[in-house]
């Protein structure tokens, strides 16, 4: 058996040195992986570890002998599995009600229900505070409270649910996308009613789905800090927060990295039974036949209580964008709600900086992250050489990682020679590069597995390296998935939070810490303006990156035409 391995490894690396392009590209990923993803997460480790006595629990037992992070560890578990369970159940009604129920307005409610993913994660809980605050809308103004706490458990779950329901929302619209409707048509024909149907045909086949979104959410949730940061209060700690106070308020870097990597282990253990067994039990209804359906599993009066309990979520959406809206042109809000240009004004004259840097720092990380993207799917796909299986993994690691894990590595990685990278734009780029690429790998490989690959055999056979066949073959071919990771990593890039908040410096600054900073100083008005133009940035680049993937797709398609 060792023998064969051992031939086979020789084989590889003699066809792979016959490519030396294409050797020393699998090398250069496979050390960058190492260094900006696996290293800072073996860094947390070490210091989390090591004590004055060498090998040690002592940080952990310094940390958990205190009750109020036994307590923040409890309460993000628990806020996790929340989230992931009501997130799922609200993504769930939606997308049966898109897909089965075929209710009016489909294209809008499919509009409300995406876009809490292109705004900054914390907008919910901004916006919740400006309706339900001491100061809110509804809390003082219409209803004369004097006192709303909206902090604590009750605000942070709204604001997680609202921030990440999209996400199970995508999940099952798939999922059910997926299944067959001639089957429920079928069981409806034998005498099924309607709520059995669901029960035994459809709910089961999307069972897997629903266990993907509950894992995804649950790590999500997790990973969060904007939302508990805002709203978590004292009397709800949040382990994500308290590890960021311990470090930046306490300058406790070894009890920081210890909150860290106990943070770090449900959400890889939940991103690991997500990828490599929930996925691995997806149902696949392929008939070869016609999938029309009559449409009549769900009854005309179920059809309209799905639709108004949409309606209701939808509403909730809505609201909050208009609260924010409202809020940047606010003079003081809650106590004159008169519109003014006075925040937009503070914004242009104080952080306009940052809105440079922001864009600055996306606008550079986003299209090298696309294309590594791009070429780790092929190489993980078309490709056979050593260390494929640990590239895919390291790579798509960074997903599963809370950012303020990353944020922590980073900062104990990269604090000391021989890299030294503290305060540089060069480590917010390194951040969001290998942070971001996860979304157009995972593109990448579906599409790749759609390819024939006798196209690009014949191209090597007509006398093309690999670095000429991927360029002028594979890459055209992948311009759909590589566009939805452009846009995946830019949006997050522009909206990240949790890493960026460790790695920012009087030299780099970042809209959302700058947002963050305007709500603990008390002026929501300014954070609300921040956040629209954040908004209407990302916007306005999504819809710069579809022009172009719609002009080169055409472009590429007529070329193949020919």
């Amino acid at each position: 058996m060792k023998k064969t391995f051992g031939a086979g490894t020789l084989r590889e690396f003699k066809r792979l040195a016959k490519d030396p392009l294409l050797l020393a590209v699998i090398l250069l990923l496979l050390i960058s992986l190492t260094l900006f993803i696996v290293y800072p997460l073996v860094r947390i480790g070490i210091v989390s570890f090591r004590s004055r006595e060498g090998f040690s629990l002592a940080n952990f037992r310094e940390a958990f002998s205190f009750w109020y992070y036994r307590r923040a560890l409890w309460n993000s578990l628990l806020m996790g599995a929340l989230t992931a369970l009501l997130g799922t159940l609200v993504g769930f009604v939606f997308a049966y009600a898109l897909v089965r129920a075929n209710i009016p307005g489909k294209k809008f409610f499919n509009i409300i229900a995406t876009i809490p993913i292109i705004s900054p994660p914390f907008i919910g809980a901004l916006a919740i505070i400006m309706l339900f605050g001491n100061n809110g809308l509804i809390s003082s103004t219409l209803l004369g409270l004097r006192q709303a706490n909206i902090y604590g458990f009750k605000g942070l779950l709204f604001a997680q649910i609202l921030t990440f329901f999209p996400v199970g929302y995508i999940t099952m619209r798939g999922v059910l996308e997926s299944i067959n409707p001639t089957l429920e048509d079928a069981a409806m024909d034998l005498g099924g009613n309607r709520i059995k149907i669901f029960l035994k045909v459809t709910l089961p086949l999307a069972i897997p789905g629903i266990g993907s979104s509950i894992l995804i959410l649950f790590v999500e949730s997790l990973a969060d800090f904007g939302n508990p940061l805002i709203l978590a209060g004292s009397n709800f700690p949040i382990l994500s927060v308290q590890a960021y106070l311990e470090i930046t308020g306490m300058y406790n870097l070894p009890k920081g990295a210890a909150l860290a990597f106990v943070l770090l282990v449900p959400s890889v253990t939940a991103y690991m039974l997500e990828k490599y067994w929930v996925s691995k039990k997806q149902y696949i209804t392929v008939t070869g036949k016609p999938t029309g359906s009559t449409n009549q599993v769900v009854s005309s009066a179920a059809r309209w209580v799905i639709f108004c309990v949409v309606s209701l979520m939808a509403a909730m959406v809505i609201l909050v964008y208009i609260t924010i809206l409202w809020g940047a042109f606010a003079k003081t809000w809650g106590n004159d709600n008169s519109l003014t240009f006075n925040n937009f004004r503070y914004v242009f004259r104080v952080g306009f900086r940052a809105v440079l840097d922001t864009l600055v720092i996306a606008g550079l990380s986003t299209p090298v992250s696309g294309i590594l993207g791009m070429i780790i799917a092929f190489l993980v796909v078309r490709k056979r050489f050593m260390g494929r299986k640990y590239m895919e993994f390291a790579s798509m690691l960074s997903f599963a990682v809370p950012g303020t894990v990353i944020g922590i590595g980073y900062i104990l990685a990269f604090n000391q020679p021989p890299v030294y990278l503290t305060g540089t734009l060069a480590i917010l780029l390194l951040n969001f590069i290998f942070r971001y690429i996860p979304v157009g790998i995972q593109g990448g490989i579906a599409v790749l597995k759609q390819i024939d690959p006798s196209i690009e055999e014949a191209a090597v056979d007509l006398g093309a390296d690999s670095n000429t066949t991927f360029r002028k073959i594979t890459l055209p071919l992948m311009i759909p998935a590589f566009f939805s990771g452009l846009i995946f990593a830019f949006v997050r890039s522009m909206t990240a939070i949790s890493a960026a908040i460790f790695l920012v410096s009087a030299r780099w600054n970042f809209m959302t810490v700058q947002i963050m900073s305007q709500v603990e100083s008390g002026r929501i008005g300014a954070a609300a303006a921040f956040s629209v133009i954040l908004v209407v940035i990302i916007l306005t680049a999504m819809t710069l990156i579809r022009f172009i993937l719609r002009l080169k797709y055409r472009t590429t398609s007529s070329i193949l035409a020919q």
